[in-house]
């Protein structure tokens, strides 16, 4: 094997292992090199190329050590700044040398000046397109990547895969004809590379240059493909169908849960049942989101659903990301349902990390034979030695957390029956419109709309951290009221470490703050053990503060809680705050949460984090908070592991590229239907291996 130089090695790194890798990685931004501009046409903030001699060059000690260099192109003269330099780069521009100069002018007392500008020999013809700035890693220069991407762009085999009854909306002027003619794959790879110098920048940099948009309708149409592909593959698996099969006369056990629950389900959660039903019902495996928001009662639809496999004889499970949501499930399903599986001999059983040997050996051994009809639990639920008897359905809570892998390894666990499992994939974190047509094209969306009675709307403010001593008044009064609060540390990414040390420290300073105040503390390193003694104090309100680390963020039900602070609030993502948010107003109380923030050393909030914040304040409706958390950080972000990491679409837009995505959707199962070769190509070109984690 032939080692790799680091240049290749980088290459490799970015993914550009492919002619076609290579081919689509587009410039980032562009120079334009192929104009002198004379010095005396300069004006301040021009960004330019000169061409001049070096009429002085010394290297200057104060203020500090810096080369300067004064050039002249005889109408006029450029002073050049460099505070980094290197011995070959005063060689280069010693005095009497022919330059090409290429940076930003600025004006001053002194003339003009120009700060770290790009410079070489002023050799050769000048080039006559746009000088392309690719994205970019350490050991790779941008020199070496240019010829990459030029060596690509002339091996690349870039047969139309469009037909031609199926072009995208984007066209352009055929000077020749006079008439209007779509831009191909190659002609807007080739312009983009190497964009003329007559076009306007600014189509170039926000994507609207029809070579921009044939890029995203054919990357759009390959996303389409993949998932209308995985749909339909699906459709022709086979899953067990659940029906239920009770005794004459003997009511369904999702009947006997409806009328042993103290409450009734809303119109919403009634709708939402009847399409998973229907949908277990059916020889074809489901592969249905169930969205709804914080607190509209997920739960109870998931327990329903399972009620309908267990009763059809099969087994269920359910997963969640974290022990402490686990738990919280399986405390409401044990209620909910041990008493109507004790009568049928069967039972809930519980699983996760660190189980003690024995406790775990006997779970695994009732899952085997089938006496444990659901299994609740995190990660450890797929792993291999758990063997189910008949898993027909798999709940998934907080899917988004969930890496590819995780879910097919779910689905194997009923291949040896030649079968798979039903999917019911839960989240809190509502889908924007768009994002579903494209990134959940493959899924069935069921949306719970409304929340059910008696949830008290929940107050936002925004404290800045200046005024934490009125916050820890406030938290005094609501304890003493009988109320119970919640305080949660900040999020430090760099280090859990950090973050423990941080919580800790809150902790110590509220608990003398607040004398005679049971405050406890909550955050991931804990043994289980010692967090379930801490959560239990807190649900028994026997706890009147509990400060955490984000491990609170979904699932804890605490009804008496009333008031939710979020220090460093800033440093949060929206959906996360808006998870934490739905953490109070869970019982009759009036309810506020308080998000406390940071200016820093700047004094002020970055732009990204005053629009998070503004949006916690001004909406509670996780839909609305949703489409603005799309907004704000994209979708490759806000889908976090469904794509293992990988945000699919790299040029499309969904923000502003709706009416491509229509036409990509329609044009779809048409190309499917009628040149299914042509699509195989079209999705092997775009997407390669990625293309299969779109079926999980």
């Amino acid at each position: 094997m032939v080692d790799q130089s680091p240049a290749q090695k980088a290459l490799v790194k970015l993914g550009l292992t492919r002619p076609i890798d290579l081919a689509l990685h587009l410039p980032l931004r562009y120079e334009d090199e192929t104009r002198i501009t004379p010095l005396r046409n300069t004006r301040e903030g021009d960004m330019v190329q000169i061409e001049a001699t070096v009429t002085a060059s010394e290297v200057q000690l104060h203020p500090r050590r810096q080369l300067v260099v004064t050039v002249e192109d005889g109408t006029g003269s450029c002073e050049l700044r460099f505070f980094s330099f290197y011995p070959s780069h005063q060689k280069t521009m010693a005095v009497g040398a022919r330059l090409r100069v290429r940076g930003e002018v600025r004006g001053g007392f002194w003339g003009r000046q120009m700060l770290h500008p790009a410079f070489r020999k002023a050799e050769g013809e000048l080039p006559q397109a746009l000088t392309p700035i690719y994205p970019t890693v350490a050991q790779l220069p941008q020199a070496y990547l240019r010829r990459a991407v030029a060596s690509a762009m002339a091996r690349v085999e870039l047969p139309e895969t469009l037909p031609p009854g199926l072009q995208p909306p984007v066209a352009r002027f055929d000077r020749e004809n006079g008439l209007q003619r779509p831009w191909n794959l190659r002609e807007s790879l080739l312009f983009l590379h190497h964009p003329s110098p007559d076009v306007a920048l600014a189509t170039l940099q926000d994507h609207s240059h029809p070579a921009w948009q044939r890029l995203k309708a054919e990357e759009l149409l390959a996303q389409q493909l993949s998932q209308l592909t995985a749909k339909r593959e699906r459709a022709l698996l086979r899953a067990p169908e659940l029906r239920p099969a009770q005794a004459a006369g003997a009511p369904a056990l999702h009947e006997r849960l409806l009328a042993a629950l103290p409450f009734a389900l809303t119109a919403a959660q009634r709708r939402v049942g009847e399409e998973i039903a229907h949908d277990l019902a059916r020889p074809v495996p489901m592969h249905r989101l169930l969205q709804g928001d914080v607190g509209s009662g997920k739960t109870v639809v998931a327990a329903l659903a399972a009620c309908v496999c267990m009763d059809a004889g099969w087994q269920c499970a359910l997963m969640a990301p974290t022990e402490i949501l686990a738990e919280q499930h399986f405390t409401k399903l044990i209620g909910w349902l041990e008493p109507l599986l004790a009568e049928r001999g069967q039972q809930v059983a519980w699983l996760v990390g660190g189980q003690k040997k024995k406790e775990r050996a006997a779970m695994l051994e009732r899952i085997a034979s089938g006496a444990a009809a659901l299994v609740v639990g995190t990660h450890a639920v797929i792993q291999e030695q758990v063997q189910f008897k008949n898993l027909a359905l798999a709940v998934i809570d907080e899917q988004h957390r969930f890496g590819v892998a995780q879910r097919l390894a779910l689905r194997q666990k009923l291949a040896r029956h030649g079968l798979e499992p039903h999917l019911l994939m839960m989240s809190a974190t509502p889908i924007p419109r768009t994002l579903a047509m494209s990134y959940y094209a493959d899924l069935d969306v069921s949306t719970i709309d409304e929340l059910p009675p008696g949830r008290t709307p929940v107050v936002t403010k925004l404290i800045a951290d200046s005024r934490k001593d009125q916050v820890v008044e406030r938290i005094a009064a609501q304890v003493a009221a009988g109320r119970q609060v919640y305080w949660v540390c900040p999020l430090i990414e760099e280090s859990e470490a950090l973050d423990l040390s941080n919580a800790t420290a809150t902790h110590v300073a509220l608990s003398e703050a607040l004398p005679g105040v049971t405050v406890g503390l909550l955050h991931s390193r804990m043994p289980s053990a010692e967090k379930k003694a801490v959560m239990e104090a807190f649900k028994s309100g026997t706890m009147g503060v509990l400060v955490s680390t984000t491990v609170i963020e979904v699932g804890v039900d605490v009804p008496n809680a009333s008031l939710m602070v979020i220090e460093h609030a800033e440093r949060f993502g929206l959906s996360q705050l808006h998870q934490l948010r739905g953490r109070v107003g869970r019982g009759a109380a009036a309810s506020a949460c308080v998000l406390l923030y940071s200016t820093g050393d700047s004094g002020r909030l970055g732009e990204t984090a005053k629009g998070r914040l503004k949006a916690m304040a001004e909406t509670t409706d996780g839909f609305e908070i949703a489409r603005r958390d799309l907004e704000i950080r994209g979708p490759g972000e806000f889908l976090g592991a469904r794509q293992s990491g990988d945000a699919l679409l790299r040029f499309a837009d969904l923000a502003t590229d709706g009416a491509l995505l229509d036409w990509a959707r329609e044009a779809a199962p048409q190309m499917l239907d009628q040149h299914p070769l042509l699509a195989e190509q079209h999705i092997q070109r775009w997407l390669g291996t990625k293309s299969d984690y779109l079926k999980a």
